[in-house]
C-alpha cells in the first residue's frame, strides 16, 4: 500500500496526462468494495443483536454508543469552528468563483431537513436498502431484523443464525479476494489526485490541506486518545494494532475499505460479537469525527473568501445544522462533500458556488477524514466494549501489550476464552472465526466519507 501511493505520486508528477486517465483504476476498486460492505454490515448487526440473547442488553449497548457518538462528534465540530478562527481559514485568499470546477456536485436547499432525514432512513422496499447506496437504510433493517429473530423460538433462532454466519463468512471471503487488489486500486487514486491538481493547486488551498491535517492530528491523539487514557488503553497501541486498515483508509480515501478487515480484528482482539456488531456498523453512519471536522473548518473557509461575517450567533446556528447534516453520511469517498454542500446551501446565506472552489483539493483532505472517522469507530468499540462489560479484558491487555505477536500468530494457537468473571464476562468473550494465518496481513483479516 505504501509503494502504491509512492509510485502514484511520482506518476502524477512526472506523467500528469496519464495519470488523470487513471481515475477509473481507484473507482472501479471502490466499487467492488461497496458491492460487499452492505451485506455485511447487515450480517453483522443481526448476529450482533442475536448474540445479546435479549433486546435489553442489545439496547443498553446501543444507547450507550449513540450518547458516545452524539458528544464526540459535538466535540469535533467545536473543534473544526475553534481551529477554523485561529486560523483564519480562507481570510486573504482572492479566489475566482466563476474558475471553480462544473464537476462539483450540487446540492439543493432542504434536502436534508429533519422530515427528509428521517424520510432517507427507512426504506421503501428491503433490496432497495443495499442497492441505494445508503447505509443508514441497511443499519435500520438490520436492526429490525435482528429485533424480529430473538422474539422466535431458541431453535428456529439457532437454526437461523447457522446460516446467516455461514452466508457472512462467504461475503467475508468475496471481500478478502477484492482486498488482494488494494494496491491497484491506491495506485490508480493517488496518481489521479496529483497528476490533476498538484501544481495547480493555489496556496491558500494548500494551507488549508495542511492546517485541516494538523487538526485532524490533534483530535485523533488529542481527544480520542484522552478517551482511551480515560478508558485504560494506549492509543499508540490500538493504532498498531489496526495499522494496516488504517494504511488502506489513507490510500484509498474511503472508510468502507477498512471495514471487513475491522470486522474481524476487533472480535478476534476480545470485544463481544454483540458490541462490535453493534458499535462499527453505526458508528459509519453516526460517528464521523472527520466529517465533523472537515464540514466546520471548510464551511468557515467559503464564508471568509467571499467575506461573509460569521459570528458567534452564525457559528452556534451553523453548528446546530451540521449536528444533523453530518448524521448519516454514505462513507464512500466523495460522500462527504456532497453533504458539506448540502450544508452551505442549508444555511441560507452561504453562497453554494463556493463549494466548487473546494473541489479541486477534496482528495487530499479526504484522505485525513477517512482516517479519522475509521479510527474514531475503533476507539469507539473499544472503549463501548469495557464500559458495558461487553470485553474480554485480560485478552485484550494481552494483544495491545505486543500487537505484532498477537497478529502474526494464527488464531488456532490463540489460549481459548477464560471463565467468565467481573471484569471479563463470557457473554464478551468473542467467538473462533476460522481465518488463514496469511488473511491477518491484509485489510479484510489483518471495513469517507461522503
Amino acid at each position: 500500500m505504501v509503494a502504491a501511493m509512492a509510485l502514484g505520486i511520482i506518476a502524477g508528477v512526472v506523467f500528469p496526462g496519464f495519470a488523470a486517465e487513471l481515475k477509473i483504476v481507484g473507482d472501479l476498486f471502490l466499487a467492488l468494495v461497496k458491492a460487499g460492505v452492505a451485506p455485511l454490515v447487515f450480517f453483522t448487526i443481526v448476529m450482533g443483536i442475536a448474540s445479546a440473547g435479549d433486546l435489553k442488553k442489545a439496547g443498553r449497548v446501543g444507547f450507550l454508543a449513540l450518547v458516545y457518538f452524539e458528544v464526540v462528534s459535538t466535540v469535533a465540530l467545536l473543534l473544526g469552528l475553534v481551529a477554523a478562527n485561529l486560523f483564519g481559514v480562507g481570510k486573504g485568499a482572492e479566489l475566482d468563483a466563476g474558475a471553480a470546477s462544473a464537476q462539483a456536485p450540487k446540492a439543493e436547499v432542504g434536502e436534508h431537513g429533519f422530515t427528509a432525514f428521517l424520510k432517507d432512513i427507512v426504506p421503501d422496499n428491503f433490496a432497495g436498502a443495499f442497492s441505494s447506496g445508503q447505509l443508514l437504510q441497511v443499519v435500520v433493517l438490520a436492526v429490525l431484523f435482528g429485533v424480529g429473530l430473538l422474539s422466535l423460538k431458541p431453535q428456529m433462532q439457532d437454526r437461523i443464525n447457522s446460516g446467516l454466519e455461514v452466508v457472512s463468512e462467504a461475503f467475508f471471503g468475496f471481500v478478502n479476494v477484492v482486498m488482494k487488489l488494494a494496491p491497484l486500486g491506491t495506485f490508480g487514486a493517488v496518481a489521479y489526485s496529483v497528476g490533476t491538481n498538484g501544481s495547480d493547486m493555489l496556496f491558500a488551498l494548500t494551507e488549508l490541506v495542511l492546517e485541516y491535517w494538523l487538526v485532524i492530528g490533534v483530535f485523533v491523539f488529542g481527544v480520542l486518545g484522552l478517551v482511551c487514557m480515560l478508558a485504560g488503553f494506549n492509543i499508540l497501541r490500538i493504532l498498531q494494532y489496526v495499522r494496516v486498515e488504517m494504511t488502506l483508509v489513507l490510500g484509498t480515501a474511503s472508510s468502507e475499505a477498512a471495514l471487513p478487515g475491522l470486522l474481524k480484528k476487533l472480535t478476534r482482539i476480545g470485544c463481544s460479537k454483540q458490541t462490535v456488531g453493534l458499535v462499527v456498523p453505526t458508528g459509519y453512519a453516526f460517528n464521523l469525527d472527520g466529517t465533523s471536522l472537515y464540514m466546520s473548518i471548510c464551511t468557515l473557509f467559503v464564508a471568509n473568501v467571499y467575506g461573509i461575517p460569521m459570528g458567534i450567533p452564525e457559528q452556534l446556528g451553523l453548528l446546530l445544522i451540521m449536528l444533523l447534516t453530518s448524521k448519516g453520511a454514505a462513507t464512500v469517498s466523495g460522500g462527504t462533500f456532497v453533504v458539506f454542500a448540502s450544508t452551505v446551501a442549508a444555511t441560507g446565506y452561504l453562497p453554494v458556488e463556493g463549494v466548487a472552489i473546494l473541489f479541486g483539493v477534496y482528495r487530499f483532505m479526504s484522505m485525513a477524514t477517512a482516517f479519522c472517522n475509521t479510527f474514531g469507530n475503533v476507539v469507539a468499540t473499544f472503549v463501548l466494549a469495557k464500559w458495558c462489560k461487553e470485553m474480554d479484558v485480560d485478552k485484550v491487555n494481552r494483544a495491545l501489550a505486543d500487537p505484532n505477536a498477537f497478529l502474526a500468530r494464527p488464531e488456532t494457537d490463540e489460549p481459548a476464552d477464560r471463565p467468565a468473571s467481573e471484569h471479563s464476562p463470557r457473554r464478551g468473550a468473542p467467538e473462533d472465526a476460522s481465518v488463514p494465518a496469511d488473511a491477518v496481513a491484509i485489510a479484510p483479516h489483518s471495513p469517507s466519507e461522503k
